[in-house]
């Protein structure tokens, strides 16, 4: 490669990377897999090698990628949080141990594997909680202690700690909680996060500690970054501590004394990864000694005593027998590419969501052909492209009915899916059913999927209102339905005649409306009836709403069939006010913010608390802010709070301004 061309690639790579580490750390959502940014860093690192005149400082390749957002506050790290050299051969890792040799160090090393997640540091003193902080740009990250706070692995008190503490450790999201926040995601039409690496840093970064809680996070701890009061040896050694003292470790952590030994280590590691809960991209080998680590040193971005090898993406190929189109709730078509099964990632896949029409005319799928599948993140099956078509193979072509009614279907404004806009499309009859039954909806219990598809297909059910005209002699007709199953689905289904209006608002299945938003429009408007004739303009004026969510109802309760369906659930007893707690006076134009671990209430029951006192629960601190309700651990809040001359209260105090005491 000559010098110019070298240097326009250069470039070009550089404003792809950074693209992306921006879209990764920052805002959790890349466009680009592993692999393939593994493969455009390593392209660009190879030219800076080849033209060492080509190396910027602001290089990618010599900085790590993230930044501290401007949503929490900034906190600097004493000890650098460095990212790690990728290894993607064998062979690179034999190098890297005739380095740390030729260092003047015979090495023993510590083999882990490599979670994928968020980094973050926490900080204790006297064995109590009081920082907790994201990697950032390894110098600086941001301030989210109040959101660690809420992931139950990570200890709030330490026993028999040192005077100071701080680890390392990786937040990541296990597979079932990343599989039940997808569901989730689909169910109220959110675009769902891409892996559980993506979802557990956008739920750790979030504004709302409440939502960070709900998103079932865990933790492990891979290092010692600091302690006052004790030393150690080697990095074994320090694992063994900070898991005595109550931390959740690196898994699987074991000391090996020549390279050859940690290699078939990683190796046994990646035959695994397929069958864990939680994600790896790789393996990490590091040097065990302590003193050689120091004597080795870094660079400006990576330790020397350590290096990552990273597994290659999992591709085989197979033949697609057909290509099937389901409806869902709202009326999306969906096409699945279903072929003959494969292992990858430790399971056999059979099927794949090609998302799209779009998706399968760009990758030119058809019914017939030898297409390439993996599984990105190692957890969802996807298409990525067509090997070779099959002889006398045609070009796919979405349907232009719906598979499920047969109405004809259509693409709304500004989407890219097909959708069936039929009310009485019994697919979606399903995905409404199943909404409607949903834990944070109407919560009838009993009524799963395999229960709802049976009333849709025997034509018990036609719409949700059906439900309340259901009786024993028809639930015994369901397979596996005998007296005592039937009773106890009529008593759920009766209970939910008696649930408050934001419950039965989210059950109706509205677009972009999800729990939250319901209960806001049902506490506004306090009624069915007022909903129903709300102009669009007074539910854009809602506080947390916008003019997409607005229309979204608006055009709900215009559709031809809602008005019908309201009628009848009405009749059949289903509630349609909104009977909330009566808000009291005491907090009437404050707005006050919870920071800290309080003696008595959680910060969501402090929150509500504030709320029906007649006060505003802010999630931070400003020069509008009345007060700030501080526990143990309070963190950044706190600071500013002290920076600006707010006044701080605890939780007595609080008790006191509403009138109420902790037993009560």
């Amino acid at each position: 490669m000559e010098f110019a061309q070298a240097k326009k690639r250069a470039e070009e790579l550089r404003v792809i990377i950074e693209r992306n580490n921006r879209l990764y750390y920052d805002q959790d959502a890349p466009e680009l897999e592993d692999f393939e940014y593994d493969a455009l860093t390593r392209e660009l690192k190879e030219i800076e090698a080849a033209f060492p005149q080509l190396v910027t400082p602001t290089s990618p390749t010599q900085h790590v990628g993230g930044t501290a957002s401007s949503k929490f506050a900034k906190v600097p790290h004493a000890v650098k949080m460095e990212s790690l050299q990728d290894a993607f051969s064998l062979d690179e890792l034999r190098e890297f141990d005739a380095r740390v040799r030729d260092a003047g160090v015979d090495p023993e090393y510590v083999v882990e594997a490599k979670i994928d997640g968020l980094s973050v540091s926490l900080e204790y003193e006297n064995g109590v909680l009081v920082r907790g902080s994201t990697r950032g740009d390894g110098v600086v990250g941001e301030d989210v202690t109040e959101n660690l706070a809420t992931i139950r692995d990570i200890p709030k008190r330490l026993k028999d700690a040192p005077a100071f503490l701080e680890v390392r450790g990786e937040v990541y999201m296990p597979h079932s909680a990343f599989f039940r926040l997808k569901e989730q995601q689909e169910l109220e039409e959110k675009t769902p996060f891409k892996n559980p690496r993506n979802a557990a840093a956008g739920s750790l970064r979030q504004k709302d500690a409440t939502i960070t809680a709900s998103r079932g996070l865990s933790i492990f701890v891979f290092n010692l970054q600091q302690v006052r009061g004790r030393t150690f040896t080697r990095h074994s050694e320090t694992l063994d501590y900070i898991k005595s003292l109550g931390f959740p470790v690196s898994p699987r952590y074991n000391v090996y004394h020549n390279i050859e030994d940690a290699i078939r280590e990683i190796q046994a590691i990646g035959e695994m990864r397929g069958s864990l809960e939680f994600d790896i991209d790789g393996a990490v080998i590091k040097v065990n000694d302590l003193a050689a680590r120091r004597m080795l040193g870094s660079t400006n971005k990576f330790p020397r005593w350590a290096i990552a090898f990273k597994y290659p993406p999992e591709v085989k190929e197979s033949v697609v027998r057909d290509i099937e189109v389901s409806v869902g709730r709202t009326g999306v078509l969906t096409p699945t590419a279903v072929f003959d099964p494969v292992f990858l990632a430790g399971t056999s896949v059979s099927r794949a969501s090609l998302h799209n029409g779009d998706i399968i005319e760009e990758l030119d799928v058809r019914i017939g052909d030898t297409i390439q599948v993996r599984k990105a993140g190692d957890i969802i099956p996807e298409v990525i492209g067509v090997a070779r078509h099959g002889k006398d193979t045609q070009p796919y072509r979405m349907p232009t009915h719906c598979p499920s009614c047969g109405a004809p279907v259509v693409h709304l404004q500004d989407e890219t899916a097909l959708r069936c806009v039929n009310p009485e499309c019994p697919a979606q009859s399903l995905r409404n059913l199943i909404h409607f039954a949903s834990r944070n909806a109407m919560a009838i219990d009993g009524l799963g999927e395999a229960v709802a598809a049976q009333l849709i297909d025997r034509e018990l059910v036609h719409s949700v209102a059906d439900l309340y005209t259901l009786t024993q002699d028809q639930l015994l007709t369901l397979d596996k339905f005998k007296e005592k199953s039937a009773s106890n689905l009529l008593a759920s289904i009766d209970h939910s005649r008696q649930n408050n209006l934001d419950k039965l608002v989210f059950g109706l299945g509205i677009r972009n409306i999800g729990d939250k938003a319901a209960a806001l429009l049902a506490e506004h408007f306090g009624s069915m009836e007022a909903l129903q004739q709300a102009p669009q303009e007074e539910i854009a004026s809602i506080d947390g709403f916008g003019d997409i969510m607005a229309q979204s109802v608006v055009e709900f309760f215009a559709k031809e069939g809602t008005a019908d369906l309201l009628t009848r659930l009405k009749n059949a007893g289903v509630n349609m006010e909104w009977h909330g707690e009566k808000k009291g006076t005491a907090l009437a134009g404050m707005t006050l913010v919870v920071t800290g671990t309080l003696p008595h209430l959680s910060r969501q029951e402090a929150e509500a608390l504030i709320v029906q006192n007649g006060g505003k629960a802010s999630g931070s601190v400003s020069k509008k802010t009345s007060y700030v309700l501080a526990g143990e651990a309070a963190g950044s809040k706190l600071t500013k709070a002290q920076t600006l001359g707010i006044p701080v209260i605890d939780e007595a105090a609080f008790f006191a301004m509403i009138g109420r005491s902790a037993e009560e």
